[in-house]
């Protein structure tokens, strides 16, 4: 038998979260061809992302770089960034930027993030555990696809809102 008491708390604590993702909605997504040598996004490949791939590599940095892998910052990630500050040739990654508005409920730890390829679903989560900022990049998406994205807020008992409102992105060709 459930305790009517908790049974209205637990209900007040998902309405709470519910009534703060009035705000919760992916307001922008950039869909990019990014030269992913160019670690500080400046359009430019050289000493200064050179630097910086260094610094990811000694741990100096938080590790961002996609150039060898997501989350792969070692001695290749350098050597490349070293050949495309020479050369001008890097590996081309296509990704999705996504930014939304926080949700207004204070218990909300982080958000969860899904994609589509059909207008209205079904979406598919692409992120293993709640991100804990308002932005996130797909870097999983391929030239000429067009994604469907939505969010949805987790609270600190693990419970997920509804989605989001969708947002496409139209990932250019090469």
């Amino acid at each position: 038998m459930t305790d009517r008491g908790s049974a209205i708390t637990h209900k007040a604590r998902w309405a709470a979260l519910a009534a703060g993702l009035s705000l919760l909605f992916p307001v922008a997504v950039q869909a990019q061809a990014l030269n992913a040598c160019d670690l500080n996004v400046d359009q430019a490949v050289n000493v200064v992302d050179l630097q910086l791939a260094t610094n990811m590599v000694l741990g100096l940095a938080p590790c961002t770089a996609t150039v060898v892998g997501t989350g792969m910052c070692n001695i290749v990630l350098v050597q490349r960034v070293t050949n495309a500050a020479l050369s001008g040739t890097c590996i081309t990654l296509h990704s999705a930027t996504l930014t939304w508005t926080a949700s207004t409920s204070s218990n909300v730890t982080g958000y969860n993030v899904y994609r589509g390829t059909q207008t209205g679903g079904p979406y598919t989560k692409i992120t293993f555990t709640p991100v804990a900022g308002t932005s996130y990049i797909d870097t999983t998406v391929l030239a000429g696809q067009t994604y469907y994205y939505v969010t949805t807020a987790v609270d600190n008992s693990n419970n997920e809102s509804v989605y989001s409102n969708q947002v496409p992105a139209a990932i250019p060709t090469p």
